[in-house]
């Protein structure tokens, strides 16, 4: 029997998702529908945990989110450490790819575009290599342009197609997603579907399409939106950043300017403007005073978020060293079976036992469990901490 490139034999096709789910949605299974039409019989979700990379907390749990997506189409979701999913697209995506090389059996990344192009996607990715250090783009974040805009900007003026290619988000992590294929040389594949439905964070909607953003907004009249498992997860209380008010003031009023520099993604400039609003008497009063054309409101948020938890500069220097398993059935198993002697970091369901691999690793877990207990102050009905090593995680049906 003909053998692919990882050398398993032509029915098993593995293919990677990096998502959030936040919460999955009907254009979230469309995609793992269409990823199975390209071929994959196995696929597996790099999932955000608690934390989501617009700078929030995740609706539900990512223990109850993972179950429900093994429940809507996927076989194993591996958590993307929090320092990575709060962190800007190109890190997001480097720490997502890294995860699904290091397994050792991955085929294809797959990924929604609003260009649903793939080789259009390669180009932009190109181009963006060819200028991503150029003093150009400091030239223009100097001028008050977000890095987004400057990188943009840059690009527009030797390759235009890869400009506009840019422009919109999901495009952006494609390109992202490339690039780290890209940086680490691995076999693995970038496919691309065109998304469907509302675009990101639009307000449009349709009949059983609406973006995440729209949903959570509008949790009571969004059933139809969401498969059915999802539509139980948020029928329930969900997590609300505002509940975690006092406590972020209280890191901030507390912090210092080192503090405050020496946290992942804080550039100088930003970093004065958070230490000079820090006394702010409200959380939305502190963004206002915080944000400024050059600064997105989605970094100072990460930024804050970072704060809050812990995450350093220093802990944005290491890629993951293991793969922590959330949720998995039989083909999940399946896949795990077939990495064992193949994959290059160690993949395990038990935080406890990854934590004492090394001390990188039990840095992560640290991070991982304070985000954790932090994550269950933000419920109505506070959640008991230690929630990273008391959960079990079982094989879905």
């Amino acid at each position: 029997m003909e053998c692919n490139h990882n050398g398993k034999e032509n029915f098993m096709k593995i293919s990677g998702i990096v998502c959030e789910y936040n919460p999955f949605h009907n254009g979230h299974r469309y995609h793992i529908e269409e990823t199975r039409k390209n071929g994959a019989t196995h696929i597996i979700a790099v999932m955000s945990g608690n934390f989501v990379q617009r700078g929030d907390l995740a609706v539900a749990d990512k223990f109850t989110r993972a179950k429900a997506a093994v429940k809507c189409g996927a076989d194993l979701v591996i958590e993307l450490p929090v320092q990575y999913s709060l962190a800007p697209a190109e890190l997001f995506a480097r720490g997502a790819v890294y995860l699904l090389h290091s397994l050792g059996v991955v085929d294809e990344l797959s990924f929604g575009s609003e260009c649903g192009d793939i080789s259009k996607l390669i180009t932009a990715a190109e181009a963006m290599a060819e200028i991503a250090d150029l003093p150009r783009i400091r030239d223009y974040t100097e001028k008050g342009y977000t890095y987004a805009k400057a990188l943009s900007a840059v690009l527009g003026e030797a390759y235009p197609e890869a400009a506009e290619i840019i422009t919109e988000p999901n495009n952006v992590l494609g390109v992202e997603y490339i690039k780290a294929i890209h940086h680490f040389s691995t076999d693995i594949s970038p496919f691309t579907i065109t998304r469907k439905g509302a675009a990101h964070d639009s307000s449009d909607i349709s009949e059983i399409y609406a973006s995440a953003s729209y949903i959570r907004e509008h949790m009571a009249d969004s059933a139809a939106f969401l498969p059915e498992i999802s539509a139980k997860i948020i029928s329930g209380e969900t997590a609300d950043i505002h509940r975690l008010e006092r406590t972020i003031l209280y890191r901030l009023r507390t912090a210092t300017l080192a503090d405050i520099k020496n946290t992942s993604d804080c550039a100088d400039g930003l970093a004065e403007r958070i230490y000079s609003a820090r006394n702010a008497v409200s959380l939305d009063g502190f963004f206002e005073a915080v944000k400024t054309k050059r600064f997105t409101m989605a970094r100072i948020r990460r930024i804050i978020l970072s704060l809050l938890i812990g995450i350093t500069k220093e802990d944005m220097k290491n890629l993951p060293p293991y793969g922590r398993i959330i949720a998995l059935n039989e083909r999940g198993r399946e896949i795990l079976s077939l990495a064992k002697g193949k994959s290059t970091i160690p993949f395990d369901t038990s935080l406890a036992k990854l934590s004492r691999n090394d001390s990188i690793s039990a840095r992560f877990a640290e991070l991982e469990a304070a985000a954790s207990d932090i994550y269950g102050l933000a419920y109505e009905k506070i959640v008991p901490p230690q929630r990273e090593f008391t959960t079990k995680i079982k094989i879905q049906e």
